[in-house]
């Protein structure tokens, strides 16, 4: 997770260099001693090792492009003690080397960072989000009492989210009070595109952090002070990694797929969408200009997270939104109805107390019958 391996810090790229062009390299005898050399297009290869005396030894090294190759000297092939630099010639064939693939996900951290055992990076996560959870429950907890309904949504960069978003207030603005957080690491565009539908809307700006947490929509709630029985709308930082650790307070995970991304992308990031609830297949009036199989990325996604309810929709063209629409209006109706019933429930527990308290005072104030005797 983000907090545990410090992935705002900086970009890491590899860069190879196409097989066969010229490149350099060096690699370590046994004996310590190092050389360089450097390889032209050529399969057969010459290079030059240092003034240094050799045993029979064997050595392989790999090229920038993934290649590797090994190969071994004789203990006569340099003379003990020679004064001079020497060329010697070796074939050699560049095949992939690549071997298993890397996975660094398997440990009880689920992530790798140099430097940071396991043990103690699942220590670091669960103290940030035991604090994260502690402002979460605070958030639903609000909600919650004021019939809030909250959604959380998440994708990755691109997806469509924020036109979806717009579209669906539109859609509901008539019907219902709605207010919404924006989360990005720059600019207020996109809170500006909400706010010009005519809803409150909050910037949250995360500078090189990837994610909104508990907190940040706690401090957002508070200015902008939501209505009693009304939809809260959250648009989390573009990432489908470091969102899905993080609760907020809201009721449900919105995952958005669009159609311009691969159906195996909930097997890419399963971590996502097995904590939402709800994916949107978004964009889907470009199905039949693309080669994407709409029921093989539900069918992954479905393979991650069997209970996800799922909905194909379009801004553009309207396609699916009275489903997806209906979907908020029946989940506020539900967060409605659930305040409804706490209202009655502590109206009823009031009401009993006030009843125990008329009790207790008729009680005080009747004098025992012993009393009545002795006055008479």
């Amino acid at each position: 997770m983000c907090t545990v391996c410090g992935c705002g810090a900086g970009e890491v790229r590899v860069e190879g260099v196409a097989g066969g062009d010229p490149h350099e390299h060096s690699h370590v005898h046994a004996d310590g001693t190092v050389h360089r050399h450097s390889h032209g297009p050529a399969e057969e290869i010459p290079h030059a090792h240092a003034d240094v005396a050799h045993g029979a030894h064997e050595h392989h090294h790999s090229h920038a492009d993934g290649s590797v190759h090994s190969h071994e000297h004789g203990a006569d092939h340099h003379d003990d003690g020679h004064g001079a630099a020497h060329e010697h010639h070796h074939d050699h064939h560049h095949e992939p080397a690549i071997g298993s693939d890397l996975d660094y996900g398997t440990g009880p951290a689920g992530a790798h960072v140099p430097g940071l055992s396991q043990s103690r990076m699942v220590q670091i996560e669960q103290d940030i989000l035991s604090k994260n959870n502690a402002f979460a429950v605070a958030n639903r907890r609000h909600f919650d009492a004021r019939g809030i309904f909250a959604l959380n949504l998440v994708s990755s960069p691109g997806s469509g989210k924020t036109t979806l978003l717009v579209k669906t207030i539109e859609c509901l603005k008539g019907r219902l009070a709605i207010s919404v957080v924006e989360g990005d690491q720059q600019t207020s565009n996109d809170a500006e595109r909400i706010r010009a539908t005519g809803v409150a809307a909050l910037q949250i700006n995360t500078g090189k952090g990837c994610h909104l947490d508990g907190h940040m929509v706690g401090q957002a709630m508070a200015r902008l002070d939501p209505a009693e029985d009304s939809l809260f709308l959250i648009e989390n930082v573009g990432n489908l990694v470091c969102p899905a650790a993080f609760d907020l307070g809201e009721h449900h995970k919105v995952a958005i797929l669009s159609v311009t991304e691969g159906e195996d992308k909930p097997l890419k990031y399963p971590d996502m969408f097995r904590a939402a609830d709800v994916m949107l297949l978004n964009k889907c009036d470009l199905l039949p200009y693309l080669e994407f199989d709409a029921d093989l990325a539900e069918a992954n996604a479905r393979r991650v997270n069997p209970r996800l309810t799922i909905f194909r929709v379009s801004a553009t063209s309207g396609e699916g939104l009275p489903a997806w629409l209906a979907w908020i209006e029946a989940g506020l109706a539900a967060q409605r109805g659930k305040r409804t019933q706490t209202v009655e429930a502590l109206q009823r527990r009031v009401r009993e107390l006030e009843q125990q308290l008329a009790q207790a005072l008729a009680e005080k104030l009747t004098p025992a019958p012993e009393s009545l005797l002795a006055s008479q």
